[in-house]
């Protein structure tokens, strides 16, 4: 009869709500889903800023022109503007450039401004003049033969290649990424070792509940089903409270990292779908709590009866 009666009619013949231990699994899952929230969040925030770095600088080069070192600053002035145009009539003409734009007095005074303050005057400084260079799509430059031609076209003209220096960023942050999934791995695993030996002391507990069931009929299902149902309303709970914790926390971090004026981890953005994920957990918390009590008690029934 308890076999052929329907799941969500059911009664919960183990006294499992009044369990003490279900406080304790509360509170772990609930410093785990906060962990993994913030963690998680970190994870995507380098995703996107990876995206970024490759839409916005892989797809472009900076050609650099030295001031001319004279005493005389006008003639000085004078010259590297000779200097500065020679070298963007050149860029022009290679078939790979897509466009070129020279910075302005006020562009170059914006750059410097994070690290000369306001209001400096660029016209008195020995400043090299930049070219920002849009490449075309899929285009293969051989950087040292573009580095020679711009030496023939002007000895003050060189090539910045930003894969040189973006390949190390992007080491870094894969290293960053590894460390953050591991951290989540491990979260996961610790969560589950304690649902796993929560839940075989519980069974150990009520241990003659059990084989009373058992003398009546119910299975090894039957008595997983209750657990399990048990454990993903604690896993649901506990994952809610992690993640009210959690968002807070990385609204507080992304703000913090708003502060820092031109830093480059100010493209880690998250997206409407890293939200979706990130306030998913609670659900995967149900899950993994339900599915973990799910194997534990069948497991240990096994062995037990």
């Amino acid at each position: 009869m308890i076999a052929n009666e329907p799941l969500i009619n059911r009664k919960q013949e183990l006294p499992l709500k009044d369990d003490s231990s279900g406080i304790f699994l509360k509170v772990m899952i609930s410093i785990a889903v906060f962990l993994f929230a913030v963690t998680l969040a970190g994870v995507l925030s380098i995703n996107s800023m990876l995206n970024a770095w490759n839409q916005s600088i892989l797809g472009s080069l900076t050609v650099q022109v030295m001031p001319v070192n004279h005493s005389d600053q006008k003639k000085a002035k004078e010259e590297t503007l000779i200097h500065l145009q020679k070298t963007v009539d050149f860029l022009k003409t290679l078939p790979f450039v897509e466009k070129v734009h020279s910075l302005n007095d006020d562009q170059l005074a914006q750059m410097l401004e994070p690290w000369l303050g306001d209001g400096i005057d660029i016209k008195n400084l020995p400043t090299p003049r930049l070219i920002d260079v849009k490449v075309k799509s899929g285009e293969d430059i051989d950087f040292a033969k573009l580095a020679e031609q711009l030496a023939e076209v002007s000895p003050l003209a060189s090539v910045d290649n930003h894969k040189l220096w973006l390949n190390k960023l992007i080491k870094f942050a894969d290293g960053l990424k590894m460390l953050a999934l591991s951290v989540l791995f491990l979260v996961v695993a610790i969560t589950s070792g304690a649902i796993f030996y929560t839940t075989q002391a519980n069974l150990n507990v009520h241990k003659y509940i059990i084989e009373i069931l058992h003398i009546m009929g119910a299975k090894d299902t039957y008595v997983a089903q209750q657990y399990a149902r048990q454990d993903a309303w604690i896993g649901f709970i506990g994952g809610c409270i992690g993640l009210a914790f959690a968002v807070p926390a990385i609204f507080m971090i992304a703000s913090l990292a708003d502060q820092i004026e031109g830093g480059i981890i100010s493209d880690a953005r998250l997206s409407f779908l890293a939200w979706v994920a990130i306030l998913a957990l609670p659900l995967f918390s149900a899950a993994t709590a339900m599915g973990t009590a799910y194997y534990t008690v069948k497991r240990t029934l096994e062995k037990m009866m």
